[in-house]
């Protein structure tokens, strides 16, 4: 491979390190042209980009990259697939899909700025994405108003009862 096509390589990952803010690197060794389509088919679907790379090359980026990645330079051995990502628990929910039949292996990610090695696939699959923890708080945030609201409703109606029973009582 010339120079000038490794350089184009290592801008366009420099690139797709900087658009995505989660990716994963994944090992497809083993999976035959049907079940790579599969895979494809099922990122594409879930709006993850999927690239096979030179461990090499990848390095290359990495270092070029203002973010840390030296510990996952023990990942890039083998056969390496980048899956970039702006949600970072699909992946690991469809690496999780795969896990039965042991092909793709997570080898390391990077989520939520912080790198996850390849034992950590569940807790990659916990992770939330910034819409359902928005979600979250917004759901913790409505149910106590919730219950003031149905409190003083119903309390209304008690208090109305007893007041008008006072109002009726001779005295």
């Amino acid at each position: 491979m010339k120079k000038e096509v490794k350089d184009t390589i290592i801008a366009e990952l420099g690139a797709k390190l900087k658009e995505y803010p989660h990716f994963y690197l994944v090992d497809l060794a083993g999976l035959n042209a049907e079940a790579t389509s599969n895979l494809r088919r099922k990122c594409f679907k879930n709006e993850i980009k999927m690239i096979v790379v030179k461990n090499s090359l990848l390095r290359e980026a990495f270092q070029a990259s203002d973010v840390d990645f030296e510990p996952m330079y023990g990942a890039l051995k083998g056969t390496t697939a980048v899956m970039f990502c702006n949600t970072a628990n699909v992946p690991a929910k469809l690496l999780k899909e795969y896990k039965k039949e042991g092909i793709p292996t997570l080898k390391a990610a990077y989520a939520e700025e912080t790198i996850f090695g390849a034992d950590q696939l569940e807790a990659l699959v916990a992770l939330k994405s910034k819409n359902e923890v928005i979600a979250d708080i917004v759901a913790l945030l409505q149910s106590p108003a919730k219950n003031v609201v149905s409190a003083l409703q119903s309390g209304a109606n008690t208090i109305h009862g007893v007041l008008k029973t006072l109002g009726e009582r001779p005295e």
